[in-house]
């Protein structure tokens, strides 16, 4: 699948939901569905700088793909950050970078975040994105 198909599947079980809450629990859910970091990545240079909550995320290459794999200690973020890696992982250096992340307007992220954790939710950005040029040249 495509970076943009997989964004409108996101944004189709968000429109699921009317109220704030119950797109939280969602998220809460997202999270808690992904498979935990193994402990050897949570180190300091594998920890997001500029997020609030400890959010660790790891890269490598696979078969000419950026794997991602994150954890974090809040429940919010972590499935803010499963949902930046169910979008982004496992594509080309390429696509990630070219990638319009419209999803997070469009299911009304960016505008029910707490200013720190849309600067988290920029930092997390920021460091896929460094990783995906890092692993292209």
């Amino acid at each position: 699948m495509t970076i943009n198909e997989i964004q409108e599947e996101v944004i189709e079980e968000f429109q699921d939901f009317d109220d704030w809450m119950d797109k939280y629990q969602l998220l809460i859910d997202l999270g808690n569905e992904q498979t935990p970091l193994e402990e050897k990545y949570k180190t300091e240079d594998n920890l997001i700088d500029g997020c609030q909550s400890r959010v660790w995320l790891q890269a490598e290459m696979r078969n000419g793909l950026l794997h991602l794999e994150a954890e974090s200690d809040a429940l919010i973020v972590k499935g803010i950050v499963a949902l930046l890696i169910r979008v982004l992982s496992d594509h080309t250096p390429q696509e990630i970078l070219d990638a319009d992340l419209y999803f997070i307007e469009q299911i009304g992220l960016k505008e029910h975040l707490s200013p720190t954790r849309a600067n988290g939710l920029l930092a997390m950005i920021k460091k896929i994105r460094t990783y995906a040029v890092a692993y292209s040249l």
